[in-house]
């Protein structure tokens, strides 16, 4: 089934487009904004110093440019720094965790090391992060996810490096994709419970707030809604509550939350196994059994969801192996002298079936 296209707004937009073929520089910053580079420099270190009109234009030259400065310019006399950035939304998250230690394997063979930032789902964090990145000059980027603030996606485009953005299936990547569809794993997640015969389905995920989103979440929750839809099934069970990441603590909250106004609940699906989890602790200690009352399914396949009991029902995407993929391909395209054209990989998914689910 095809993924609908996916929905922008003004802070996070898709990209289209392949990145510059050269990176800005200071001289292309002072011809924008039609000063001269000392006066860039100036803004960039010492901006009290600048009159607000001319310090106005230079940044905003910056901006439209998507100019880093090269804090290494001075130390390094070629362009290999041996470093590839790796940007995530938490640390947290063993799945994530999982990438970092797959991307790593592939990498260490090629004399590759990691620069590990995170945001925590906030995309203001985000572009500051990537600010910093790509001062320190990385050879390539690595970055979760294919929602960015317009600034951030004008310094993928000029950045002069590989660019992945993993976790996710965008239909214009800035460069490379490898991942899965998020929207799939909801409308995955409501077809198994809807073959099982409920109809009374829900879900747990975190609210979006601001520049604080899991829009890959967000995603599975529409195509958890649009499955329903489909059956002609109410979407109104599927629940928000708090805001990312979500953890046991969330799940928790949440899922007793969704009980107190919908009690009629028969199964339901989770963003995350954390949020899972946390919701099969809650309904034990509610005094209802699973699956027997309500079934549980989550996403990630961590290891809690399968040590606890009933052991967790979830959908897996191999994420060390998204991290191996990743690797590889960057040690490819650092070795070829001209660039590959965009490419998007899927890596697929699949449904773990365990006994926190039951045929109604």
């Amino acid at each position: 089934m095809s993924r609908p296209p996916r929905e922008t707004d003004a802070a996070a937009e898709p990209k289209a487009g392949r990145r510059a073929s050269q990176r800005p520089t200071i001289r292309d910053v002072s011809r924008l904004a039609g000063v001269s580079r000392m006066t860039v420099s100036r803004v960039l270190s010492d901006p009290e110093l600048v009159l607000p009109a001319t310090r106005e234009k230079v940044l905003k030259a910056v901006a439209d440019l998507g100019y880093v400065p090269d804090k290494t310019a001075g130390s390094l006399s070629s362009r290999r720094t041996g470093f590839i950035a790796l940007m995530l939304p938490t640390l947290t998250n063993a799945n994530f965790a999982a990438v970092a230690h797959g991307l790593t394997e592939a990498l260490r063979e090629a004399d590759y090391h990691l620069l590990i930032a995170y945001t925590d789902y906030d995309m203001a964090e985000e572009e500051r992060q990537l600010r910093n990145l790509l001062a320190r000059r990385p050879e390539a980027i690595v970055l979760t996810g294919a929602m960015h603030r317009r600034n951030a996606s004008r310094m993928l485009m000029a950045a002069d490096v590989p660019v992945v953005e993993i976790a996710d299936l965008p239909s214009q990547p800035i460069e490379h994709a490898i991942g899965f569809s998020n929207y799939q794993v909801g409308r995955t997640a409501a077809r198994y419970l809807l073959d099982r015969g409920f109809t009374r389905i829900g879900a747990l995920a975190a609210s979006p707030d601001g520049e604080v989103t899991d829009h890959r979440g967000e995603e599975r929750m529409r195509g958890f809604e649009d499955e329903l839809r489909l059956s002609r099934l109410s979407t109104d069970r599927v629940f928000r509550h708090g805001t990312a990441p979500v953890s046991f603590h969330h799940g928790a909250a949440a899922f007793r939350a969704l009980v107190e106004q919908y009690p009629d609940v028969e199964a339901l699906f989770a963003v995350s196994d954390l949020s899972a989890v946390g919701a099969v602790m809650e309904a034990q200690r509610m005094g209802l059994r699973i699956p027997e009352d309500i079934s549980i399914m989550g996403f990630g396949d961590f290891e809690i969801g399968r040590e606890i009991n009933p052991a967790l029902t979830t959908i897996l995407v191999d994420f060390r192996a998204l991290g191996v993929r990743t690797g590889k391909m960057l040690v490819d395209l650092l070795a070829r002298d001209t660039p590959l054209s965009p490419s998007i990989v899927d890596v697929g998914l699949r449904i773990i079936e365990r006994a926190s689910v039951k045929d109604k």
